[in-house]
């Protein structure tokens, strides 16, 4: 069951991990890492190939009033966004270090998308009416910098905002 299905939380942007498919994590490792960051993660709709490799995954953050749904990719699809995302950032590149990076982007074939949500009132509340002011908290975006961080380590990989071409 993805967030999409859950009228408590909105979509509000995607961003991708790049990799080597090869290096794609088991469940036990990117649970024991989110454990790691003691932030209060739940895991929830784990789903995992023959070899306990991830295929996707929930994650709530219920701090930071967010929820991430991250899906494994490969194939031809991912090859070409690769390609069109290389292109656009190939004309922004100035630093040796952007150009390693766009390197290392031209061997990954495979990725995870990280799509982002914000806890939100029901749809059928006003949060203007709510009665506890932590109801009207507003999405912070730590969940999501960590997890897109945590998943580039695991990977060796590189996360990348895909509206912006920007590498973070």
């Amino acid at each position: 069951m993805s967030m999409f299905e859950n009228g408590r939380y909105t979509w509000r942007e995607t961003y991708f991990v790049l990799f080597e498919s090869g290096r794609r994590p088991i469940i036990d490792q990117l649970k024991a890492a989110l454990e790691g960051l003691g932030k209060g993660f739940v895991l929830t709709n784990v789903t995992a190939d023959e070899d306990n490799r991830i295929e996707s995954i929930s994650v709530l953050a219920p701090d930071d009033f967010a929820a991430l749904d991250i899906c494994y990719l490969t194939g031809e699809e991912v090859l070409e966004q690769r390609t069109v995302l290389l292109d656009e950032m190939q004309a922004s590149a100035e630093t040796d270090e952007e150009r390693r990076i766009l390197t290392r982007i031209r061997g990954y074939d495979a990725r995870f998308d990280v799509l982002h949500f914000e806890h939100t009132a029901d749809t059928h509340e006003d949060p203007s009416d709510a009665e506890d002011p932590e109801e009207l908290e507003m999405l912070n975006p730590g969940a999501l910098l960590s997890v897109l961080e945590l998943l580039g380590e695991l990977t060796g990989g590189i996360a990348v905002d895909p509206q912006t071409c920007t590498v973070l």
